[in-house]
């Protein structure tokens, strides 16, 4: 399984926002569902958001208000955009792809919020 891989993390004030980005294998026509995970310091990974092929999206609902997931340009591409950060937003941010023959996790973007 090609893993994914995510861009687009860093360092941003409270109130900012990122955009990260997730690529999947653009030549994998089996890929029909990405998602986002995160894990912060000291806690377990938690759920984010997702989006299946054919368009339905889902955002964890205490992160409705703030986060939205698209797709970007490529079909195995999605984009997490993230505004109103705080620092409890601070966490690696974890891409999950499943396709019909398997699930991978890409290696992770650290976000950090600080001022």
């Amino acid at each position: 399984q090609v893993q994914p891989v995510e861009s687009g993390g860093g360092l941003v004030q409270p109130g900012g926002s990122l955009r990260l980005s997730c690529v999947g294998d653009e030549t994998d026509d089996e890929l029909y569902y990405m998602a986002w995970y995160r894990q912060r310091p000291g806690k377990e990974r938690e759920f984010v958001a997702s989006l299946v092929k054919g368009g339905f999206a889902k955002i964890e609902d205490s992160l409705k208000d703030r986060f939205t997931i698209y797709r970007g340009a490529g079909e195995n591409t999605v984009i997490l955009h993230m505004s109103a950060l705080t620092p409890e937003d601070t966490a690696v941010y974890y891409c999950w792809i499943k396709t019909d023959v398997g699930t991978a996790w890409g290696q992770g973007t650290q976000v950090t919020v600080s001022s």
